[in-house]
């Protein structure tokens, strides 16, 4: 199978965050950009594609999505505290397609997780190892048969992780 991963720059982070380390960064900031995203996703990952997403963007990125897409929740046990009352702690991944696991040879994949975010590891935005398995394991990747494309390698983390042996015992 041939599936994809993308974690672009949040829309309207992209020249803020990423803009000391990347040249067209800024273009992250158009929802156009997220919506060809999308559409290069579709088009390209038949077999199965995940999305990452900050949470106020669902509502104008899944009517862009095929009517298939499902979203899974990373909940972040440790996050940065805001002066607001309610804290911001999931992100959404949109997610489509993938292997279909029989549950009596695997374990079961929860459609949501909870780990604490990466700190200093590079780059902004840069997912922990248990979050990179875990969006894998949603996908059903099997390293043996599957080529996983890492559309915003960032920090490398999803690439190394995708190369480590199957995921699921």
């Amino acid at each position: 199978m041939k599936l994809a991963y993308a974690d672009p720059p949040y829309h309207g982070m992209g020249k803020k965050m990423y803009g000391t380390l990347h040249t067209e960064a800024g273009k992250w900031d158009s929802k156009e950009s997220h919506y060809e995203l999308i559409d290069r996703l579709v088009t390209e990952y038949s077999d199965g594609w995940a999305l990452s997403c900050n949470p106020k963007d669902l509502v104008w990125m899944l009517p862009a999505c095929p009517a298939d897409v499902r979203v899974a929740a990373w909940c972040k046990t440790f996050y940065q505290i805001r002066a607001k009352s309610v804290q911001y702690a999931w992100e959404p991944v949109i997610w489509r397609g993938g292997r279909n696991i029989d549950s009596k040879s695997r374990p079961l994949v929860l459609d949501w997780m909870a780990c604490a975010r990466s700190m200093r590891k590079g780059v902004p935005g840069a997912k922990p190892d248990k979050f990179n398995r875990w969006v894998l394991d949603l996908l059903g990747y099997d390293p043996a048969e599957d080529q996983l494309d890492d559309l915003f390698p960032g920090s490398g983390g999803m690439t190394a992780r995708a190369k480590q042996g199957r995921l699921i015992p």
